[in-house]
């Protein structure tokens, strides 16, 4: 399978959250280093880190539909209400993944139901093809 991920161990790819060269450094001073947030697939488990502001892993089965969202928001960081979450370094590339039913995940420590998540990564593709979905181009929806 073509990917542009991390061969991290046999069937487990990493997929680095992208970031902006500016917020990269923020981050960084805020303990939130780039090299800490990415998503993980492996066998039928997804993980989403970005350090301690925000973790996640559920099973792939729950991923309903994926898309690439055209729009661009302007935050960065992990931010949402309820169940949608945005968790970006960039303001570009950002793959909006629709899960059924809704999971578990944390943010800052605190439990939270999540039932979209939005996530800036390099080649939002070649994530979905990992996932073993197809993303769509949604020019409508975004953050």
């Amino acid at each position: 399978m073509a990917n542009r991920g991390i061969l991290v161990s046999n069937e487990t790819f990493r997929f680095p959250i992208s970031f902006d060269e500016a917020y990269g450094i923020l981050s960084t001073v805020l303990f939130l280093p780039p090299s800490r947030a990415y998503v993980e697939v492996s066998g039928d488990q997804m993980q989403v880190r970005m350090g301690w502001a925000f973790w996640s892993t559920f099973a792939r089965g729950a991923v309903a539909s994926v898309s690439e969202i055209q729009s661009r928001p302007l935050s960065r960081g992990v931010h949402g209400f309820a169940g949608r979450w945005l968790v970006n370094g960039s303001g570009r590339r950002i793959l909006s993944i629709d899960l059924v039913p809704s999971q578990r995940a944390y943010v800052v420590g605190f439990p939270i139901r999540l039932r979209q998540l939005m996530v800036s990564v390099a080649d939002p593709a070649a994530l979905a093809n990992a996932m073993g979905v197809s993303a769509q181009t949604d020019p409508t929806s975004g953050p």
